[in-house]
């Protein structure tokens, strides 16, 4: 029975080809612009690790004191990074199942391959414990060791594309590459790894791919490399030199911390409001302790990873498709009623309302799933323009996957088809009789 609904609601729509067109084009450019709009929305606010966002927590810590004002309350905006003095602290105190202090940096990188030239390489100092925390796969080798962690060891994790590209995507594992004119072994290369946002580290690239290379914290602290990121100072006054920097109350450091449980995040509140304090204490801070602790999704909301502008767009532009959806409903309105001699012809034939209804749903459907395919041509095409007009680090967000392209349609499928519920309703209650008498 579907099959010879299908044939007819064919037959239907070849009778008038500009009204079909009309329709699909409708349909199509209504789900076109919506569907750009949601694939960027969904990109932004995706859930960047999923299996872990509720029990990984970044780390705030008041060290500037109230604003010029000398105001401050409990929801002051707190710095996004900590510093070196409060990173080390939290470290030394060992409250976290697995912790690490963070920094963006880099190197220059000097192939053992003499037909390649010397290329910047943006870095990561971190700890080993990054790689579980963040659940982060492994093409070849390991992360380094704790006691590396410990020893300030020249070693390194590689990205799978700076293998590629130095090793030509050989097993690098025990190879040494020379960064800064310093020797590092490599002891592990990432596989495919693009958490969307870099949620780990907001302020340098959010959108960005990850860095090519990871290095022990210890090992770039002694080394002294400078950040590559961001990194602000508060207005007291910096001495000179790396010492004076590092025990400034300059904030360019990522604390990060994991905690399974909620009681274990309650505990490490406790420890992190206890440290606020005693820097309180020591004559540090002049002001009451003021922390914050935030999961993965609470992050990325308090960083306003997902814009208001963008909830905006989304809106309008879904107003748009209903906008498109209605003029639709007019159209396939205007078509039914011009049918009105055939379908009351078939009524007195024998046709039972459900029957004309069916046939009509159906021819929805499809005006629907062509207005989807033309949809989805729109959308791509959308999404291929806005690459050319973002910069190069939120290109990821213009991705088309299979899921975008199963929501694009379903969605053109499903809201086409309510859009002819009116029209179709209208169809299986014309009355024979009239039509056959108007005959």
């Amino acid at each position: 029975m579907f099959s010879y609904y299908l044939n007819l609601a064919l037959r239907s729509l070849k009778r008038n080809v500009v009204l079909t067109m009309l329709m699909i084009a409708a349909i199509g450019v209504g789900i076109g612009a919506s569907m750009t709009t949601l694939t960027i929305f969904r990109a932004m606010a995706a859930d960047p690790i999923p299996n872990k966002s509720r029990q990984l927590f970044a780390v705030q810590i008041d060290n500037w004191g109230p604003s010029k004002s000398g105001v401050q309350t409990p929801d002051d905006k707190l710095q996004q990074q900590v510093s070196y003095t409060d990173a080390m602290g939290l470290m030394n105190a060992h409250a976290a199942l697995r912790q690490t202090v963070m920094y963006s940096t880099g190197f220059a990188l000097s192939p053992p391959n003499p037909n390649l030239r010397p290329f910047q390489v943006p870095a990561r100092a971190t700890y080993m414990d990054f790689f579980p925390m963040f659940e982060v796969p492994f093409r070849f080798g390991t992360p380094w060791t704790r006691e590396d962690d410990e020893g300030r060891a020249p070693v390194a994790v590689i990205s799978r594309e700076l293998n590629d590209k130095v090793f030509g995507g050989a097993n690098s594992v025990g190879k040494t590459l020379n960064l800064d004119k310093h020797d590092y072994r490599v002891v592990g290369v990432l596989d495919r790894w693009q958490p969307v946002p870099k949620f780990y580290d907001l302020n340098n690239n959010q959108y960005g791919e990850i860095e090519q290379a990871f290095i022990p914290f210890t090992r770039a602290i002694e080394n002294q490399m400078t950040t590559w990121g961001n990194n602000n100072c508060s207005r007291d006054a910096v001495a000179p030199g790396w010492e004076g920097h590092l025990h400034s109350e300059c904030v360019w450091f990522q604390f990060w911390a994991e905690l399974p449980t909620a009681a274990d995040a309650e505990r490490y509140r406790y420890v992190l409001n206890n440290y606020a304090a005693e820097q309180q204490r020591l004559g540090r801070f002049h002001w009451a302790a003021h922390t914050r602790l935030r999961d993965v999704r609470e992050w990325l909301a308090d960083q306003h990873v997902v814009t208001d502008e963008a909830r905006i767009l989304v809106l309008v532009s879904f107003s748009f498709l209903l906008v498109c959806l209605l003029n639709a409903m007019g159209l396939m309105l205007a078509k039914i009623m011009g049918r009105a001699g055939d379908i009351g012809v078939r009524r007195a034939l024998g046709a039972n309302r459900r029957a004309i209804f069916g046939q009509c749903l159906i021819e929805a459907g499809v005006i629907g799933f062509a207005g989807g395919l033309v949809g989805l041509a729109l959308t791509a095409a959308g999404l291929l323009g806005l690459r050319a007009l973002l910069s190069e680090q939120t290109t990821r967000l213009t991705h088309l996957g299979f899921w975008e392209v199963g929501i694009t349609v379903g969605t053109a499928v499903i809201a086409t088809t309510l859009a002819g519920l009116y029209p179709t309703w209208r169809a299986a209650h014309i009355q024979p009789a009239w039509q056959l008498k108007a005959q």
